[in-house]
């Protein structure tokens, strides 16, 4: 009875075993060993650098540009309210100049509410916020003109009409904004850590491959007293190097993600904040007039928002201002910072001035002391809280200007310094699969 036949695996198993036997034999596996490490390394680090570099580029032309847009989404919209509310306080038609920023804060907020929607197309909560910005703007734009022609015709239905379009604006459209603005910031956090992250795993089997080249060398000298053989000395050299370009760019990105977060993306987000608080003060300190007295929740307000942007001590640098200087690294970003910070001083010395007056009872002072014109004496009041919160915005805005910069800058040098590494690292890996088998084939042709 013949002997059963062996399966394939097992004679394809005993062949390996008899050429592992001879030199021939066991200089191919070596081949076949540094091709498949090479080869390995070589797409790795291609697929986690091209990842890292993907991210990083995310970083600066997509998540903090959206996350941007979405904090002037709620710089509009609180703006129009502060703006509405400032061309109440005129009573009849408001100026021009009143009603133009309000118009261009809407459309502002319109734009970029379509924009959003064009971006959020995989973010459900984002797209949720996205959709509650759209339906209820006209309801709130709505609410503000039947208030102006309430208040052009002297009916004081009208500032009804604006204290219901404030809390419209309050509860629904800002804090739809808000978490607009929390989901791309989060998107931005997301790609930051992609980014930073270390590819552990391309530099484990880089460190592998070396060792790996570095023994083969060692052996063939070891059995031809040859120092050197070029084949897998130019594969060692052209694996090492792309480790090197592969570490030192993720080093050199990392640093300079670093550096446009804390001193960019940071800064931004503070200063952001501050700009909104000191919005829905100046928002809130209209309103407060604009109730007569009739409601001091307003005020309440004020004085917190006011509080958090800049402390409750008499300096005007605490609060968010305080953060933002702290994370500011130059002069250029902290002297718009300091000046906001004497501005809001003087913001509440005049504030406590319009109260004074509203209190008792002489309200055409107090809302000269907030909007300007004449006083109930008919003096002409020079010196507004309008003027004070306009100063605030303004310096605001060019600190929020100089830490863009900042964060372009950074941003822009992180992704730079992945740029080509993934191309780099595969062609070298494929340099070094060349150089390893030509080596060994030159060896192996000496058994011919």
């Amino acid at each position: 009875m013949p002997a059963p036949r062996r399966p394939v695996w097992a004679e394809r198993a005993e062949r390996l075993r008899s050429a592992a036997t001879t030199e021939p034999g066991r200089l191919r596996l070596i081949a076949a060993l540094l091709t498949a490490l090479l080869l390995a390394f070589g797409t790795v680090a291609a697929w986690q650098t091209a990842q890292r570099g993907d991210a990083a580029r995310a970083v600066a032309t997509s998540s903090q540009p959206l996350s941007a847009d979405a904090a002037e989404i709620y710089r509009s919209l609180a703006d129009a309210d502060t703006t509405a509310a400032t061309g109440f306080l005129v009573g009849g038609a408001a100026p021009a100049d009143v009603t133009n920023r309000y118009g261009t804060d809407v459309r502002t907020a319109a734009q970029l509410i379509a924009k959003a929607a064009a971006h959020n197309a995989g973010s459900p909560l984002g797209q949720a916020q996205v959709t509650l910005l759209s339906e209820q703007l006209p309801v709130y734009t709505g609410l503000v003109e039947t208030a102006r022609a309430d208040n052009r015709q002297g009916l004081p239905l009208g500032g009804a009409y604006l204290r219901y379009a404030n809390e419209q604006m309050a509860g629904t459209l800002l804090p739809a904004a808000q978490k607009l603005y929390r989901a791309e910031t989060g998107s931005l956090g997301v790609d930051y850590a992609h980014a930073e992250a270390v590819p552990w795993a391309a530099l484990a089997l880089g460190a592998v491959t070396l060792a790996v080249l570095a023994w083969a060398q060692r052996r063939l000298y070891r059995r031809t007293r040859r120092v050197f053989n070029p084949g897998l000395l130019a594969g060692f050299t052209a694996t090492a190097a792309a480790l090197l370009w592969l570490a030192g760019g993720q080093l050199v990105a990392r640093a300079d993600l670093h550096d446009s977060w804390a001193h960019g993306a940071r800064s931004l987000e503070v200063l952001n904040a501050a700009r909104i608080d000191a919005l829905q003060a100046r928002g809130d300190e209209n309103l407060t007039l604009v109730a007569r007295g009739g409601d001091t929740q307003y005020e309440t307000l004020y004085e917190r928002e006011t509080t958090d942007l800049a402390g409750p001590g008499p300096g005007g640098d605490g609060g968010l201002l305080g953060q933002a200087l702290a994370l500011a690294d130059e002069d250029g970003g902290r002297a718009p910072v300091r000046a906001v910070a004497a501005d809001v001083v003087t913001w509440r010395a005049r504030h406590q001035v319009v109260r004074a007056d509203d209190t008792k009872g002489d309200y055409d002072s107090a809302v000269a002391g907030a909007i300007g014109g004449t006083d109930s004496a008919g003096h002409l009041v020079s010196a507004t809280t309008g003027q004070s919160f306009d100063a605030v915005d303004a310096g605001l805005r060019q600190a929020l200007d100089h830490e863009t910069g900042e964060f372009q800058r950074s941003a822009g040098a992180a992704r730079d310094a992945l740029d080509g590494v993934p191309q780099g690292a595969a062609a070298l890996a494929a340099l070094a699969v060349a150089g390893a088998l030509v080596g060994v084939s030159r060896r192996l042709s000496e058994y011919r």
